[in-house]
């Protein structure tokens, strides 16, 4: 069964029950065009920084990848591998290639916090009370979450940490094709 990426923002309260499903949308462009519509529409401005948290090597390519979808809007873009902010690392274009994450450091002032689905992976090192102490020191910063196959909703975030909103995407069924031996 193929499932679609779902754009979900809160309703009037942060528990799942009192979220709105606004739309249901297919591929990575599902993913990509509410991800920048809610950036554009969010107040933050040309120059202002939205700051990724994610895991090392998994988020890092969906990251990139996101970067690439509000690379017009010229916010600067940065990644924090995992919670470490003392290894924040600035996100530029590359000719040729795309948005990559750079060796630059960056000094954070985030006014967007983009927390990635896999930081709730069994297994990964982080907490959700954890990431609520980021958004905290964060105060005011916009929280969006960015998840695959119900990550959060699995490792219950969705209650814990209150997004303003979240992209849920589901990559099934996976196809693999092989030429015979």
């Amino acid at each position: 069964m193929h499932r679609p990426a779902t754009f979900i923002m809160p309703g009037t309260g942060h528990s799942p029950d009192t979220m709105t499903q606004t739309e249901t949308l297919r591929g990575v462009p599902g993913i990509l065009r509410p991800f920048k519509e809610y950036l554009q529409s969010s107040g933050l401005a040309e120059g202002d920084q939205i700051v990724y948290y994610g895991c090392v090597g998994t988020c890092t390519p969906f990251v990139e990848l996101l970067a690439v979808a509000v690379r017009g809007l010229k916010f600067e873009q940065v990644f924090v591998p995992f919670l470490n902010e003392s290894k924040a690392k600035v996100i530029h274009n590359v000719d040729d290639v795309g948005m990559q994450v750079s060796e630059k450091a960056a000094v954070l002032r985030p006014k967007a916090l983009i927390i990635m689905g896999g930081l709730a992976m069994p297994n990964v090192p982080v907490t959700k009370e954890e990431v609520q102490d980021i958004i905290g020191r964060h105060g005011g910063a916009k929280v969006i979450g960015v998840c695959f196959m119900n990550m959060f909703e699995k490792a219950g975030w969705l209650t814990a940490v209150k997004f303003d909103v979240f992209i849920d995407a589901t990559i099934d069924p996976v196809r693999v094709v092989k030429k015979s031996p």
